[in-house]
């Protein structure tokens, strides 16, 4: 005997309607929480921007520390994912794919302010995001040593000193979107790519 065919409603199956609930909880994560930060991104506040009922939120989520963690995963992502390609262009001199690699990076938070507050702002006042992002913060240090080393190899920096270099690379670019997320600098986010792809370009080789 075969199977029923699953129903579906609106032209969806269940496993899509599921998947754009979850999108949904995402979206309001996102928001909910760069408006009003840790305390203000309930289960239940996130669920009413959504016009969801905890039932669904269940269906996607274990809790709301995993629904915030993905939402910043997804900000990493985004700016990882967007910075790798710039750098891999084969378009443009070294200098523009750089440019165009930090680019993408400050962009991306600063476009979206939302985006910014949740991956410079608000994970720093809120574990398990607090370690979370450090780990992110981490990581994106060594890609920018790998990238260096690619970008100008014998001139390039050994490992360790790259690895220094690339924490202090992106710890400083980190905390000027922070300040400017902040409106603690009179600065504009193509200032802060001008300043850098300067330092980048001025320290990322010998």
């Amino acid at each position: 005997m075969a199977s029923p065919t699953p129903r579906r409603y609106a032209g969806l199956s269940g496993e899509q309607r599921a998947a754009l609930r979850r999108e949904s909880l995402l979206a309001a994560g996102l928001e909910v929480f760069a408006a009003a930060g840790r305390q203000g991104a309930t289960m239940t506040a996130i669920c009413a921007h959504a016009k969801l009922t905890e039932r669904y939120f269940y269906e996607s989520f274990t809790s709301r520390d995993e629904l915030l963690q993905q939402v910043f995963d997804g900000i990493v992502d985004e700016v990882r994912v967007a910075g790798m390609a710039a750098l891999r262009a084969t378009d443009g001199t070294r200098e523009e794919r750089v440019r165009s690699a930090i680019a993408s990076f400050v962009n991306i938070l600063t476009n979206d302010p939302r985006k910014g507050r949740v991956a410079m702002v608000e994970s720093v006042a809120y574990e398990p995001l607090r370690t979370h992002r450090r780990g992110a913060l981490r990581g994106f240090a060594q890609m920018v040593a790998d990238e260096a080393a690619l970008l100008y190899g014998d001139r390039a920096w050994p490992p360790h000193q790259g690895e220094i270099n690339g924490l202090l690379f992106v710890g400083g670019l980190a905390e000027l979107v922070t300040a400017w997320l902040n409106g603690e600098i009179d600065i504009t986010p193509a200032e802060i790519v001008d300043a850098a792809t300067y330092q980048f370009t001025s320290t990322a080789h010998r």
